[in-house]
């Protein structure tokens, strides 16, 4: 029985590698079959099927969820503990003031890439950071912070929106934010055996920390694109394109929506920009 285990879960404890795979497979999971309950309980309510009565307790979690904001929580991070063992995570940091400037009010934009499908590495980097730095808010697209039920499960990693007003203001208010500079169109340029940043056309975040005077971290986050696959081709991926979230499909280990559990690593040295001014 033992030559048929697989080398992945013999090398952890199996109680703790199962544990770890259901934690972080409810978000690989969620993601896929989200965009699919909503469709169908949109219908549902429009149609009026199978019944008036069925369709609003079909579509009761979507409704429920409309009128709940995203929140960000501290016990549901500690509860993902877990996928940090499952995903093997480490945190390497060169600048260990960072930390205690951002506790004094020093502000930072954190310019994080690869993307990826859902991003694994700054999940687990959400979740093993420490108290005085989980105020640091995670830019996401406006979609993922309006889609009924995604915009709860994400949100607890305290997301905000990623739009060039909303991260003014945040700076304004002397607060950090954490960036995904490529974005979606990063996403469908890489793959597991081969990463490729998209940064030829995203220089607004250095114009932003220059007009504010913040210093920007580069962020890189290695095994963000290696977890899972992504099929970067069809008509899912142009939509995902156009709404600068990912629909497409995706697969891990067994060829199933579960994240691989491959060593991830969140690398962060410190890139200092000189402040100037505008007009």
């Amino acid at each position: 029985m033992s030559k048929n285990i697989d080398p992945s879960i013999s090398e952890k404890p199996l109680p703790q590698w199962l544990l770890g795979l259901a934690i972080a497979s409810i978000f690989s999971i969620a993601y896929l079959l989200i965009p699919v309950y909503l469709l169908s309980a949109t219908a549902a309510i429009i149609l009026r099927y199978p019944s008036t009565k069925t369709s609003i307790i079909y579509a009761l979690p979507m409704l429920v969820s409309t009128l709940i904001p995203p929140r960000s929580s501290r016990l549901a991070l500690r509860l993902l503990r877990p996928m940090l063992d499952y995903f093997d995570f480490e945190a390497i940091h060169l600048d260990d003031n960072i930390r205690s400037e951002i506790h004094n009010g020093k502000n930072y934009i954190f310019a994080a890439q690869p993307h990826g499908v859902l991003s694994f590495v700054g999940m687990c980097a959400g979740v093993s950071i420490p108290v005085d730095v989980e105020r640091v808010p995670t830019a996401a697209a406006s979609v993922v912070l309006k889609t009924p039920l995604l915009k709860n499960l994400m949100g607890i990693f305290n997301l905000v929106d990623a739009s060039a007003s909303s991260l003014k203001r945040i700076l304004k208010k002397k607060g950090s934010v954490l960036i995904y500079i490529g974005g979606i169109a990063e996403l469908f340029k890489s793959c597991r055996t081969e990463e490729r940043l998209y940064l030829k056309k995203r220089k607004g975040f250095i114009k932003l920390a220059l007009r504010e005077g913040v210093d920007v971290v580069p962020v890189y986050l290695f095994g963000n694109t290696s977890v899972l696959s992504v099929l970067t081709h069809g008509p899912l991926a142009a939509l995902s394109r156009k709404l600068q979230a990912s629909l497409t499909l995706f697969w891990g280990k067994w060829y199933l929506p579960i994240p691989r559990d491959e060593k991830v690593t969140c690398y962060s040295p410190p890139l200092y920009i000189i402040f100037i001014f505008f007009e």
